[in-house]
């Protein structure tokens, strides 16, 4: 086995520098407990980010070891853990997509935006019956496809050699990479040793610190969930609140979203004001119910078995079969020992460098530990990026490339709220703040799309954002925002466009689809022309 330590620095050295020589693993550490078992690799967690790693690794020839603890369920039937493919998997995006395009496909067809009328199905008064959703079947059948991506985890682990190691975790410090104590459901316990250690645990839905929280479930539980809600709260302001609420509203519960503040998704500096001003507008005319400035302070069961939350102003509100509380995550790092082996934390979350090194309290590189995904301080919980995180950390480590980092800049991202936002780079806020205001120039639009067109009055169509904000003269676009139908699926083209540092000349150069929403994004106003002249394409800039 080899390993990557910085030229003449010394084991102690900073792994990650720009100078490294290849030696033998065992002239840096030989610690081996006896009686373990020793890795190339070993990666607590078998989410996203862990099996990014653990099979970039194992694809590269290395002897690699998965660590995960499987999901169970405490006395009060809370979920711990999430299992093999992690929170994504399990408890977030693949079934929470699931549920979205069912909530979506319904409300095309009742409801206040319904499509189904004016495309030419049922008559006048709209469709028969309202639609009701088989919560049952539906449930059924996204958990049978869950499993079905559980086995193809570990069978894709497998296939490439990787063990499997199903147990809780802990680490020990040792004069090397730490012991990994590993605590197995039937008692007892196993110590793996490796030359690189990656933390890879993710994160676990939050409670609040009030009166009865423990009446209420999380978005783990919203997917435990055997029937379906008639009346639900949600309380939070991100985007699983806005995702979760969404939801439950369009298949048919009625949905309170309690939010602290005036708005939901306030951050500006993460979405931009004219996206989320557009939401707020659409879940006014069409649900969920937004309850703005709302903290609340408690939640009881009255006699009739239904939920009363009482909210800090005094205000009570009744008649709730379901509380879901929304208010954020929380890395699950506090069982893992990492403190006794010099890690720096802050509130559970990992501190690392742009290589994935965990630091120390000195924030200096700690060799052979690392860490990935939500549990870290990148701040960017997303499973995407968690998995290329890995994936680049593996190739740094094993294929000789000590460039190899993910890039935490413009990155993009979708927000499954009705309508779905799409956003990659600055709003215009941050951008102002970064270059000036004199600097930056917007394009953006709102409209009711084409979709929309046999709907009757504004309150009967979804409306559609696009927003570009333009830095320089160059006019380069350091941020594209928008929500409306389809939003989730244009962004990823557009995404490549601005990683690559396009420019609005560039989309001006591109011949519009027709007819489309995403054809609005590259003919705002002007198209082809500046300060009334012809703005003509990169591609003629050759010299006559």
């Amino acid at each position: 086995m080899q390993k990557l330590v910085p030229r003449a620095m010394g084991i102690s050295a900073v792994v990650g520098a720009s100078n490294y020589d290849r030696v033998d693993a065992k002239e840096c550490w030989d610690h081996t407990p006896a009686g373990s078992t020793h890795y190339d690799m070993i990666v607590i967690g078998g989410g996203s980010g862990g099996s990014g790693v653990s099979k970039r690794a194992a694809g590269y020839g290395k002897k690699v070891c998965v660590i995960e603890r499987g999901a169970k369920y405490d006395e009060q039937g809370n979920r711990i853990g999430a299992g093999f493919g992690g929170t994504c998997v399990n408890v977030g995006c693949v079934p929470k997509k699931l549920m979205f395009m069912s909530a979506s496909l319904r409300e095309s067809m009742v409801g206040g935006a319904e499509l189904a009328t004016g495309l030419g199905y049922g008559d006048s008064r709209g469709l028969v019956g309202d639609m009701k959703v088989d919560w049952e079947g539906l449930k059924s059948r996204r958990d049978a496809y869950v499993k079905r991506l559980n086995g193809v985890y570990e069978g894709g682990w497998k296939k490439l050699g990787i063990d499997v190691v199903e147990g809780e975790a802990s680490l020990q410090k040792s004069a090397g990479p730490p012991h990994v104590v590993v605590k197995h459901d039937n008692g007892t316990t196993s110590t793996l040793t490796a030359d690189h250690v990656v933390v890879a645990v993710g994160g676990a839905p939050s409670a609040p610190k009030i009166a009865g929280a423990e009446l209420g479930i999380t978005s783990d539980g919203f997917f435990d969930l055997e029937t379906q809600p008639k009346k639900c709260a949600v309380y939070g302001a991100g985007y699983i609140a806005v995702e979760m609420a969404g939801i439950l509203n369009a298949l048919g519960t009625e949905t309170d979203l309690y939010c602290r503040g005036n708005k939901v998704l306030r951050n500006d500096k993460v979405f931009d004001t004219d996206i989320t001003s557009t939401l707020m507008d659409e879940m006014a005319k069409h649900g969920p119910n937004v309850k703005n400035n709302s903290t609340i302070k408690a939640v009881h069961k009255d006699h009739n078995s239904a939920y009363t939350i009482t909210t800090v102003d005094g205000t009570v509100n009744t008649g709730y079969d379901c509380v879901l509380w929304a208010i954020g995550r929380h890395p699950v790092t506090a069982a893992l020992g990492l403190e006794q082996c010099g890690v720096q934390t802050t509130r559970g979350f990992v501190h690392v460098d742009q290589h994935e090194n965990c630091l120390d309290e000195h924030q200096q590189p700690i060799p052979g530990l690392y860490a990935i995904g939500d549990c870290t301080t990148t701040g960017w919980e997303l499973t995407p990026v968690a998995i290329a995180a890995g994936r680049r950390l593996a190739d740094r480590l094993f294929a000789g490339e000590p460039r190899a980092r993910f890039v935490y800049d413009t990155v993009p991202t979708v927000i499954f709220s009705h309508p779905p936002i799409g956003t990659i780079g600055m709003t215009e806020a941050a951008a102002k703040k970064e270059f000036g205001a004199d600097d930056i120039q917007v394009k953006k639009a709102t409209f009711g799309s084409m979709l929309y067109a046999f709907n009757p009055g504004d309150d009967h169509k979804v409306k559609t954002t696009l927003k570009l904000v333009l830095q320089g003269p160059e006019e380069r676009v350091v941020g594209l925002h928008m929500i409306g139908p389809a939003s989730d699926e244009m962004l990823q083209g557009f995404a490549v466009a601005v990683k690559m540092g396009c420019t609005r000349r560039d989309f001006d150069a591109v011949c519009a689809i027709h007819p489309t929403i995403g054809e609005e994004m590259v003919t705002f106003g002007g198209w082809g022309q500046k300060d009334g002249k012809p703005q003509l394409p990169p591609q003629l800039d050759a010299k006559l």
